[in-house]
């Protein structure tokens, strides 16, 4: 285990793609900066993913992360949903490719297992445990949330071996 590692972690969506930057100082979690890509209704599918292309290559660079965490596929009965969602991944998964960054990817029901304790949780308990282990003075909105609980997720279970 690397005793100064820093990750960005992502909960991809096309319209709120959460992201987090977490560190792991000496054992000890911090969530450096959290917040989510908005894109308004009227943005078209290629501004979006631009916007969250720039806006996550833009985090790379200013903290120079170790790996990229991302929430991965979850099931969806639209095909419509799934390939808005499968668009959102690309662009996040294009920044990290083009900064070199590994990336590990994580189900959304073993993160929620991870932070709350049971695969099936809601948005607004994963948002509560994540500001209750992290002490944060503030309750993340729910795609930060997600995208902190994939990071602690990463940081609490990836294999030594895998992490760089």
């Amino acid at each position: 285990m690397k005793p100064d590692e820093k990750i960005l972690a992502i909960d991809p969506s096309l319209r709120g793609t959460g992201f987090a930057i977490l560190q792991r100082i000496s054992g000890k979690i911090r969530c450096l900066e959290f917040g989510v890509v908005r894109n308004a209704p009227k943005l078209s599918i290629p501004q979006c993913l631009l916007e969250i292309h720039t806006t996550l290559t833009a985090k790379i660079s200013e903290h120079a992360p170790d790996a990229v965490a991302v929430e991965s596929i979850i099931y969806v009965q639209s095909f419509q949903t799934a390939i808005t969602l499968g668009s959102a991944r690309g662009a996040v998964l294009l920044a990290a490719a083009q900064s070199g960054l590994p990336v590990f990817e994580y189900a959304p029901r073993r993160v929620k297992q991870a932070i709350v304790g049971k695969g099936g949780a809601q948005k607004q308990q994963v948002s509560f445990m994540i500001r209750a282990l992290l002490g944060l003075t503030v309750t993340p909105p729910p795609d930060a949330a997600d995208a902190i609980a994939v990071g602690l997720t990463h940081l609490q279970s990836a294999p030594p071996g895998l992490r760089k």
